[in-house]
């Protein structure tokens, strides 16, 4: 996935040349065109779109094969959608904020801001997450962890940075300047955005979807030892061009747990992140690889995660 989104991103004669034409389309032209696009790709990436619906059945279990179909076909064409908007579309986002965002419960994240210890906003990796991000980098402090260091993906950074959001490279930065930059960052009361299902295998032992994998910790440790509230959010494609962003209660983690549990903490945050995935199936991003980020068995019968 991330070669194919490399073979788009490089190409830039081609990608003033689109951005051109587009400017000149009706948005609901096309809106319909990058849907067929979306459908297109469905269709001929065979071998790819069996592995994605074999990850999906193993994860929606609950769901029957026509949903999960279903399901299937709207990510490949959020993901056109999502591509267009992130490397072309987003020149027109301060134009457009008024009518492309509807929000529900953003009073949560001011609660969670008067107890003057800054937030965290917890999200997964569902719908233009660069967007979400360009929101609250307008209206708040903003700070997030990226992976700026693929080349692939990093032409989008880049062009998302010169917007004014603000963020640290995972691989650039060393993990002693990384976490210190992140406390003084909520202490000063500032908010950070972290996508919570972002997966290495040297992070932390977790169960996500009830298998054993590693995830983040950083959230964790800033919520159990500085008292960082957390406000589970995500945005989703409503319809079209559109797109709606949820913030949920926050959660006060110190109140429950002690500084020492975080692998229960990192637990029940992938489980608040379970929950928004099932909302938007469709639109989460990882599909492509979530089997790479399962514990493998050792000769004992137990994944490493269980071994910890």
């Amino acid at each position: 996935m991330y070669s194919w989104i490399g073979k788009v991103t490089k190409n830039v004669t081609l990608l003033c040349k689109i951005g051109r034409l587009c400017r000149y389309l009706p948005r609901p032209l096309l809106f319909m065109s990058l849907s067929l696009t979306g459908f297109i790709v469905y269709s001929c990436l065979r071998s790819v779109r069996q592995q994605i619906l074999l990850r999906m059945r193993e994860l929606l279990n609950k769901r029957n094969i026509f949903s999960i179909s279903t399901v299937c076909r709207d990510y490949f064409r959020n993901l056109i959608i999502t591509l267009y908007e992130i490397i072309i579309d987003y020149q027109f986002l301060e134009d457009s904020k008024r009518w492309r965002f509807k929000v529900e419960g953003e009073h949560f994240l001011h609660e969670a801001l008067q107890h003057g210890r800054g937030a965290i906003v917890f999200s997964p990796h569902i719908g233009n997450f660069f967007y979400y991000y360009w929101y609250l980098s307008k209206k708040y402090p903003c700070l997030t962890v990226a992976t700026a260091g693929s080349k692939e993906l990093r032409p989008l950074y880049l062009s998302f940075e010169q917007l004014g959001c603000r963020g640290l490279d995972y691989d650039a930065t060393p993990p002693v300047k990384l976490i210190k930059t992140l406390r003084e960052h909520v202490e000063g009361g500032g908010v950070l955005f972290l996508l919570g299902d972002f997966f290495r295998p040297s992070f932390p032992a977790a169960t996500f979807f009830g298998r054993p994998t590693r995830s983040p910790g950083g959230a964790t440790v800033l919520a159990l030892e500085k008292q960082v509230p957390i406000v589970p959010f995500y945005g989703y494609r409503e319809r079209g061009f559109k797109h709606r962003l949820v913030f949920h209660p926050p959660l006060f983690l110190y109140e429950e747990l002690k500084p020492g549990q975080r692998r229960e903490a990192m637990d029940r945050l992938n489980g608040v992140l379970e929950e928004m995935i099932h909302q938007v199936p469709g639109q989460w991003f990882y599909w492509f690889n979530t089997d790479e980020r399962w514990e493998k068995k050792g000769t004992d019968g137990l994944s490493l995660a269980e071994q910890e």
